[in-house]
């Protein structure tokens, strides 16, 4: 039987062009092309220079510990089941007693406005857009009082160190209640910093040394420099005001003295919900377990603390089963895609902190790159949970994952 020839219809060849008619209206064509966070990487080392990608990309020493946790979430394997008749995936999970969702938290990551001039209020904006948790950092480039200001809505976390100086720290819990931030989550893997060598290397150290090198390359990124001069100069601006240099602040903040002992004192003055973050044996879980802590976050600090830290992923299971279901475990390090994250929910975790994956976006493209960012994690969770066979974040189990040896 002969197939029968006839002229090409426009209605038939249109649905085959990947490309479309030149519109007036900006486009940002390199943001619509990024499918994964690792496109969204991709293109965030393109626009910004050099030494500002390498601080977040980089890790302390050797940086084995960011390598263990990739490599410790490529060990994991899913177990589907079939035949379930899941049509409709419901993502949503409550974190702290309150709906959020998804269980993604974007954890608390300094400086952001070396990234994007926007920093902390864009990463802000879209946590309130696509109904995430959004943790400030005391390290963070914009005070609690004025992300607020800007960005009223939304759930907010305040993280803190421990200073030396407890009526500092006393001022910046004082500052996160005045604000009406929801929680307090304190770092506690910071009695002194990590060495981190790329930092060093390019001269981003306290205080700065930027290198002949560093300075050309930033000279590369006209965009960048133009928003760098253009707006307020970076700070540390929960500290606004505080008249010490920045290598006097580094050594104020960190203190190697903070005991378990500190956590009833911290309590006392926050009289809120308090996470500790850094978390990386059972013996201190079940300790602050003991002590009525509502959350913990397993983490070795993305790696940029101790390098050959414990892999928060690999613990995950042992410290889930033994401080039960009453305390909230969230874990960080590495957490790069949808399948990360329900890897994590099924062996335990209420949540995954993430923070290299929004600052890619927002390196990449500011506001519209972190909303990407989200809605790839979205994409990549709804897709692998109709893969599993699994409707709903209370169904996913530790029957739906395994860690393979190898």
């Amino acid at each position: 039987m002969s197939v029968k020839r006839q002229f090409p219809r426009w209605s038939s060849v249109k649905p085959m062009l990947g490309w479309s008619w030149p519109t007036l209206q900006r486009r940002d064509r390199g943001l619509e092309r990024a499918l994964t966070v690792s496109d969204l990487r991709d293109l965030s080392a393109k626009r910004v220079p050099r030494s500002v990608f390498d601080y977040v990309e980089g890790g302390a020493l050797q940086e084995l510990s960011i390598q263990r946790a990739k490599d410790a979430f490529k060990r994991v394997e899913f177990r589907p089941r079939v035949l379930t008749g899941v049509a409709h995936v419901d993502l949503s999970t409550t974190i702290l007693g309150k709906p959020t969702s998804m269980p993604i938290i974007f954890a608390p990551t300094g400086y952001s406005r070396m990234m994007h001039y926007r920093g902390e209020y864009a990463v802000a904006a879209s946590a309130a857009k696509n109904d995430v948790i959004y943790s400030l950092s005391t390290m963070g480039t914009v005070s609690p009082e004025d992300l607020v200001g800007a960005t009223p809505e939304g759930r907010k976390w305040f993280q803190l160190y421990l200073w030396q100086n407890r009526d500092q720290s006393r001022d910046f819990i004082q500052q996160a209640k005045r604000a009406g931030f929801e929680a307090l989550v304190l770092t506690v893997d910071t009695p002194v910093s990590g060495q981190r060598l790329r930092d060093t290397r390019n001269g981003l150290t306290v205080p700065p040394k930027i290198t002949m090198k560093t300075f050309l390359n930033m000279a590369t990124k006209p965009k960048w420099w133009a928003n760098m001069l253009t707006t307020p100069p970076l700070e540390f601006a929960a500290m606004r005001g505080y008249d010490r240099s920045l290598f006097e602040l580094a050594q104020l903040i960190f203190d190697p003295t903070v005991t378990m002992k500190d956590i009833p004192w911290l309590q006392k003055e926050w009289g809120g919900p308090l996470i500790v973050k850094g978390v990386q044996t059972v013996e201190d879980a079940l300790a602050l377990k003991k002590l009525g802590v509502q959350g913990i976050v397993l983490s070795n600090h993305g790696g940029r603390q101790m390098d050959r830290g414990t892999v928060p992923l690999e613990i995950l299971p042992e410290v889930r089963a033994a401080v039960g279901k009453t305390m909230e475990i969230y874990i960080d390090g590495s957490v790069l895609n949808g399948g990360d994250v329900l890897a994590a929910v099924a062996l335990g975790a209420n949540a995954a902190l993430i923070g290299r994956p929004y600052l890619y976006g927002l390196m990449a493209a500011g506001e519209a790159g972190v909303d990407r960012m989200s809605d790839i994690f979205r994409l990549e969770m709804d897709n692998t949970m109709k893969l599993l066979g699994v409707g709903r974040m209370s169904d996913l189990g530790p029957e739906h994952v395994r860690l393979r040896s190898h």
